[in-house]
């Protein structure tokens, strides 16, 4: 066996111009379907955590002072854990939402990926 001539061709696969197969229509798809809903989540869940950690540096006194503060960081803090606690709810309808709306396209390509 060649070595040489097996890792020459695996390298010039990876310059060679590609080819825009079915399959890889079929993973864009899925990743714009699925890509919307994640970044969303990702950045949802960040600013929440921000907040609610900012409601609890208030409500211990970290940041602030006084009984106003702490009041104050309660109720930011009980936003921020709101904020985590219905993300993925929003995650799971949003992915839900954007499935449906690219199902077709996808199944039809699969069914000819398939049928191939």
């Amino acid at each position: 066996m060649n070595t040489d001539k097996i890792l020459a061709e695996s390298i010039a696969k990876d310059y060679a111009p590609k080819e825009n197969s079915k399959i890889m229509a079929l993973k864009k798809l899925d990743r714009k379907a699925k890509l919307p809903a994640t970044v969303f989540t990702y950045t949802f869940g960040i600013i929440a955590a921000l907040v609610a950690g900012t409601g609890m540096s208030l409500a211990m006194q970290v940041i602030g002072s006084g009984v106003a503060g702490m009041v104050a960081g309660i109720i930011i803090g009980i936003i921020g854990f709101a904020g985590c606690g219905v993300n993925y709810p929003i995650y799971k309808k949003m992915l839900e939402k954007n499935k449906s709306k690219y199902a077709f396209e996808i199944v039809q390509l699969a069914k000819e990926i398939s049928e191939s």
